[in-house]
């Protein structure tokens, strides 16, 4: 009998572990296909079967499993990266596997066609334009009025995002988007966006079922990087409910429903308002918070779902998790950063993990991965859950010298 294997189309450099560890408790052969392996510390070849191949070349994608077939029993294809999701649909479609439908990951991945579809179902969205040069935002900025989000129409991870609070932060931002920084993965189009204001929310749902709530605090303006994120969110019975509901317009105006979807929210003083649609299981600590806190690993249903079995969303407990994100406060070389035994070892910690070593160049770009790591906690109670995270986070310290300085 073949062995079954799992495909993973690219990864992430946190959760693409987690769907190999999941995959192989399955009792799958796990099989990542990139086209940059080095990519991802998890490549080393003891670890798992690596091949490298185009994976923005559908056919070659398409060649590549073929061949795995005459060795595999290939029980599902999926990814934990957004840019290559609609991809596998495709694949999983070809070869006649459960998926994601591709034409509506394509629609949502699409920041101002998600933003067409939700107006025209009659969902809450902020005010936007799509603009494709200097004077179309500048002039779609002025009616909209600001503080406006300027935003690539495709991508994720907030790459490219930043709060535009006057017309000076508006044409330097205008200029990085468009003359040549930002690498752009389609075709130059920018979103101009309504600041909404008001505490964020996200919403985490497998198939057509919300599994819970988190809340999202972020960093200082004019970036919009995550700094904490605690589960479940601290809701009213009503401000849950009209995110239930909202979240279910959402699916239904997008053509969503099967697998993973996350949906980010602001509370603002009309009610929910949908500020972002992901066709794709939450990035980042979330799968672990949604863990912790109720005992449903959303890595390992995903799996049973793409490979055709019947997962189990049923929740187990009911604790408190929560998340603090390590962030860098300048650019530079990575002198030190410590104190993380330290904190893994306080009581209530769940994890503690760093994403850089000393000596590496930090040069802050607004987005994710401005981030050094990160803690997470989990308990019975809101209170002890957020004094076990502060206190271990204060354990983890780090400098970073300017890059004229000698290393040490």
């Amino acid at each position: 009998m073949a062995t079954r294997a799992l495909i993973l189309i690219e990864g992430t450099r946190y959760n693409g572990p987690l769907y190999i560890n999941a995959a192989r408790r399955l009792g799958l052969h796990p099989i990542s296909l990139s086209a940059d392996p080095a990519r991802y510390d998890y490549h080393a070849p003891e670890e798992i079967e690596t091949i490298r191949v185009d994976t923005d070349n559908l056919d070659a994608l398409i060649r590549e499993c073929a061949r795995l077939q005459a060795t595999y029993e290939i029980a599902g294809i999926t990814t934990a990266e957004e840019e290559v999701y609609a991809t596998v649909g495709k694949l999983c479609r070809h070869f006649d596997l459960p998926g994601p439908n591709p034409e509506s990951v394509e629609r949502c991945c699409d920041k101002f066609v998600q933003r067409q579809l939700l107006a025209e179902a009659g969902v809450a969205i902020p005010a936007y334009r799509a603009a494709a040069n200097p004077t179309e935002i500048e002039r779609f900025a002025a009616k909209i009025g600001l503080p406006v989000i300027l935003k690539p129409a495709v991508g994720s991870g907030s790459s490219g995002v930043r709060l535009c609070r006057n017309v000076d932060e508006l044409a330097e931002h205008t200029t990085y988007l468009l003359d040549g920084e930002y690498i752009w993965r389609s075709s130059p189009r920018i979103l101009v966006e309504q600041f909404a204001q008001g505490p964020t929310y996200s919403a985490e749902i497998m198939g057509s079922e919300i599994i819970g709530i988190a809340a999202i605090n972020w960093g200082p303006p004019p970036h919009f990087v995550a700094r904490e994120c605690i589960y479940p969110a601290l809701l009213t019975d009503d401000e849950y409910r009209r995110i239930i509901d909202a979240s279910r317009s959402c699916l239904r105006a997008l053509g969503l429903g099967w697998g993973p979807t996350n949906i980010e929210f602001k509370w603002t003083k009309l009610g929910p308002l949908v500020i972002e649609v992901n066709p794709r299981l939450a990035g980042g600590t979330i799968p672990r918070l949604v863990q912790l806190a109720y005992g449903v690993d959303l890595i390992t249903e995903h799996i049973k779902l793409v490979i055709g079995d019947e997962w189990d969303l049923h929740r187990r407990h009911s604790h408190v998790a929560a998340a603090r994100k390590l962030v860098a406060d300048r650019d530079g070389i990575l002198d030190r950063i410590d104190g993380d035994s330290l904190a893994a070892a306080i009581s209530g910690v769940a994890e503690v993990k760093l994403y850089v070593e000393p000596k590496t160049p930090i040069i802050r770009t607004g987005d994710y991965r401005d981030c050094l790591g990160h803690v997470v906690a989990a308990s019975p109670s809101r209170a002890q859950t957020e004094t076990t995270l502060h206190r271990a986070v204060e354990l983890i310290s780090w400098s970073i010298a300017p890059f004229s300085a000698p290393l040490r």
